[in-house]
């Protein structure tokens, strides 16, 4: 990995607004300290030799821990039921305010 070394105040405030953030001062130099201890850890992990580590994807060893998509009725409402929240409806559907215009054909 290349060394990034300090990460100035000039990089601290392109970033902040890349991320729209209005940073005082004080914070430029804050962060620009806080960082750049954050790319030197980064770069310590880079230099540890994981030749020998196998890689893998999860370490815990749990496998499909979810439940299967099962309908239960009991869970359902009617569509009367649901319905029957709102004021308005119309064949069967729930009616909500347009938020899209039409377009119109040329």
């Amino acid at each position: 990995m290349v060394n990034m070394g300090k990460l100035g105040k000039k990089d601290v405030k392109h970033v902040a607004k890349l991320a729209k953030l209005e940073l005082t001062s004080g914070e430029i130099d804050k962060f620009s300290k806080q960082l750049s201890e954050i790319i030197s850890y980064v770069e310590e992990l880079d230099g540890v030799n994981t030749s020998k580590i196998e890689p893998t994807s999860q370490t815990t060893g749990l496998e499909n821990v979810a439940r299967e998509d099962e309908r239960k009725p009991d869970d359902c409402l009617s569509q009367e039921e649901a319905l029957s929240g709102t004021d308005k409806t119309h064949n069967g559907y729930f009616v909500v305010p347009r938020i899209f215009e039409a377009r119109s054909e040329k």
